[in-house]
């Protein structure tokens, strides 16, 4: 009777530390893959379980989508267009944050992301590009009051900055095989 008592704890004990390991895992993937998008997901929700449920649901949401590498032609024109986004800031600095948005849209769309929500633009940005996603928060909060007297100048050339790093990395392409690039 003992040795039953003792190889069932022995079992529970067993599962009980598979489970912890598996949770610790799950835990580590989920902050290297969202970086700080993971504590702030943990801090808005109602629990630990429940944020990293919802990364979790970004995952799988993320795989589904068709990313796709953008042709070196496709990412010079972006170049440009940026350029010119950048020059116009000089004239008109709220229209230029609103163009500024404009393209880092038209880049995510191309790229294969859906564009139509600015809550789910950052859901799904935040798989990969987690470690800018507070960059195109700033940069579209601005970008919401710019044209008030609410927004400074700098205030403006911020969003810019913060746009531009969104921008950079959407337009870096590191799921291009070496031919795509030479093509």
């Amino acid at each position: 009777m003992w040795t039953i008592v003792i190889i069932v704890a022995a079992v529970l004990v067993l599962a009980a530390v598979a489970l912890t390991m598996r949770t610790m895992t799950r835990r580590r993937h989920l902050r290297e893959q969202f970086g700080p998008e993971y504590d702030r997901t943990v801090e808005a929700g109602q629990s630990r379980g429940a944020a990293e449920r919802d990364l979790k649901e970004r995952e799988e949401r993320h795989e589904a989508l068709e990313i796709r590498p953008l042709p070196s032609t496709v990412r010079d024109r972006y170049a440009r267009d940026w350029a010119s986004v950048q020059e116009h800031f000089v004239d008109s600095p709220d229209q230029a944050v609103g163009e500024a948005d404009r393209l880092v849209t038209t880049l995510m769309s191309e790229r294969g992301y859906p564009t139509e929500n600015f809550e789910q633009q950052k859901r799904d940005l935040s798989v990969e590009h987690s470690r800018t996603l507070d960059h195109y928060r700033i940069a579209h909060e601005v970008k919401g009051r710019a044209g008030s007297r609410d927004t400074t100048t700098e205030e403006l050339r911020g969003a810019m900055v913060h746009y531009r790093a969104l921008f950079e990395e959407l337009l870096k392409d590191d799921t291009a095989s070496p031919d795509e690039e030479r093509h």
